[in-house]
């Protein structure tokens, strides 16, 4: 690694750092820039954003692009003019889009010609719109061409991106990145996975998300390791492009994994340049299959989209779990604040004391947390001393809750278990989704599973999975009575079989809507009445047992009724 990425303190340096350097630094399609052709590129966009933003004005941008060269280009030009990045989230439309770009202050926008039917309308008040694809867009940079990079006016501490969480519980939060943090974590990454300058960074993950620049684009950055981007994520076209350009190393999200299996298997698959592919959700099951279909090797990480804890995985880490808990790194009761008890699994891995084990991972260390724009009340609900529904609790300091549920066994192995919205508690006992999904995908007709609460009539709640693929109630019902980890109480009570999952924008199931449809969907639902071992299809006559006598008979959500009678089970 060049010695001069390993001292660099912010992006701005590491982008001036490539100046000068001719090898191939970025593909795309049939266009190929040289490192210092990005450097310039960057220095040039950098001096007309200068220009453009009012004095007094928060210097943040927003980015409306797909993966293409210019999404890059305009990181380093925020990094070199000290300002922030803004990743708009294409898939929003209408008013919630314009909150996104007015909340963090954008006082320009980046988009193409392919976006811009999504904010042509919008109310955008001192917002200025640049096209890149355009003549105008070409014209307003030739003027500042012959800029160079200079990287004096950066330091750690500046602003550098504003990127938005999930927003399943509300709308999106921008968490904050700062230049120092995200060569750091370019550093940590490429020291972790020994990549390289002659590497080959594939980048098809959208850029808006922060795992696409924290983990492929800043190690390429930091290393002077070349990135190939595609446009928008595709499964059909994922290996060719990887023989394309010679990639190396590539991160994932969500259901990216799957995807790719999904596609027609080839004798020489193998044969690819592939090392390394870094991410999160792929699951045990997928990524034993793309290492003996692909001969690469995946490795699970765990890191909260903020920057408050890591889990690092480690030679030794039993399957299943995703690394060694770090000092400071522990599971706790949110309801107490105590530390759970040492998870204790069977033979067969079968959790023995999930109700008591699993808990919110929380970092009683230092952390990288920077806080969210403009939001101190989510701010307040990360950073807190002891039990969050504790009266005592503080904002402003304190430790990190990071909102994820985990179990710790006795040797310090962390296992995920969910979000903390993705708990269950069936007849009185706390389950957690993942570890469900977990088993659940072993089923062989199964290419995604996701599994979430649905109300129980009487109390607490009711299993149900959503499976994409092929489902054979008899089949499904033997596969659930072979699985020696499958708890009594987690076999699904619903199941919805659909042709594809719904998917959010960066490949991860879109939990949150499957869960307010509940089973009440156009797609084909099969229940396992009380009582029974056996599936049959849901239909409106069953809905009064499996909701109640009071439930509504359509809706987005079932409705909880109480004084029911108990129900066998």
């Amino acid at each position: 690694m060049d010695s001069r990425a390993t001292s660099a303190g912010t992006v701005a340096e590491l982008m001036a750092g490539r100046w000068g350097d001719h090898r191939p630094g970025l593909w795309y399609e049939d266009q190929v820039l040289t490192h210092h052709e990005v450097a310039a590129g960057a220095a040039a966009r950098a001096a007309l954003l200068s220009d453009l933003l009012p004095p007094g004005a928060e210097p943040h941008i927003g980015v409306l692009l797909d993966n293409t060269p210019e999404f890059p280009l305009w990181l380093g030009a925020a990094a070199l003019a000290g300002a922030a990045v803004a990743g708009v989230n294409p898939t929003r439309r209408g008013a919630e889009l314009a909150r996104d770009i007015l909340h963090t202050e954008c006082r320009v926008l980046v988009t193409e010609r392919a976006h811009l039917q999504l904010v042509r309308d919008l109310d955008l008040p001192g917002v200025r719109l640049l096209v890149t694809d355009t003549a105008d867009y070409a014209d307003l940079l030739a003027p500042y061409a012959d800029a160079r990079p200079d990287a004096s006016r950066a330091t750690p501490p500046d602003r550098f991106l504003l990127y938005f969480t999930s927003g399943s519980t509300g709308a999106p939060k921008a968490a904050l990145c700062s230049q120092g943090r995200l060569a750091a974590a370019g550093r940590s990454l490429a020291g972790q996975f020994s990549l390289g300058p002659d590497d080959v960074h594939y980048i098809c993950m959208p850029m808006f998300h922060g795992n696409a620049v924290i983990a492929d684009w800043a190690p390429a950055l930091v290393t002077g390791a070349a990135v190939a981007l595609r446009r928008r994520f595709s499964a059909s076209r994922f290996l060719p492009d990887v023989r394309r350009y010679g990639a190396t190393y590539f991160t994932y999200v969500g259901r990216a994994i799957q995807y790719v299996l999904a596609t027609e298997p080839h004798p020489e698959d193998r044969d690819n340049p592939l090392r390394l592919g870094f991410g999160t959700e792929a699951g045990a099951v997928d990524a034993a299959a793309f290492e003996r279909r692909f001969g690469v090797r995946l490795v699970e990480g765990y890191g909260s989209s903020e920057g408050g804890a890591a889990v690092q995985w480690s030679p030794g880490t039993p399957v299943g779990a995703v690394g060694r808990a770090a000092p400071g790194l522990v599971v706790l009761n949110p309801e107490t604040g105590r530390e759970c008890p040492p998870a204790r699994f069977d033979a067969a891995g079968r959790l023995l004391n999930g109700d008591e084990a699993i808990g919110e991972l929380v970092n009683q260390g230092p952390s990288s947390f920077e806080g969210y724009w403009r939001n101190p009340a989510a701010e307040a609900e990360r950073r807190k001393w002891g039990s969050p529904r504790s009266s005592e609790a503080e904002s402003g300091g304190g430790w990190y809750w990071t909102g994820d549920l985990f179990c710790r066994d006795a040797d310090g192995y962390l296992h995920f278990a969910g979000r903390t919205d993705d708990r269950l508690r069936v007849d009185g006992e706390n389950l957690a989704a993942a570890m469900i999904e977990n088993i659940l995908a072993r089923y062989e007709g199964a290419a995604a599973v996701c599994v979430y609460a649905v109300p129980d009539p009487v109390t607490g709640d009711q299993v149900m999975a959503t499976i994409a693929g092929t489902f054979d109630p008899l089949s499904f019902a033997e596969f659930l009575l072979a699985q020696p980890d499958l708890g009594t109480k987690m076999a699904p009570r619903f199941v919805r079989v659909t042709d594809r999952m719904p998917v959010t924008a960066t490949n991860k199931i879109h939990r949150a809507a499957l869960r307010g449809e509940g089973f009440h969907c156009t797609d084909p639902v099969w229940w396992r009445p009380p009582g029974k071992g056996t599936f049959r299809r849901l239909t409106g006559e069953d809905l009064e047992h499996a909701e109640g006598p009071l439930a509504p008979t359509r809706g987005p959500s079932p409705v909880r009724r109480q004084g029911l009678e108990p129900r066998t089970r």
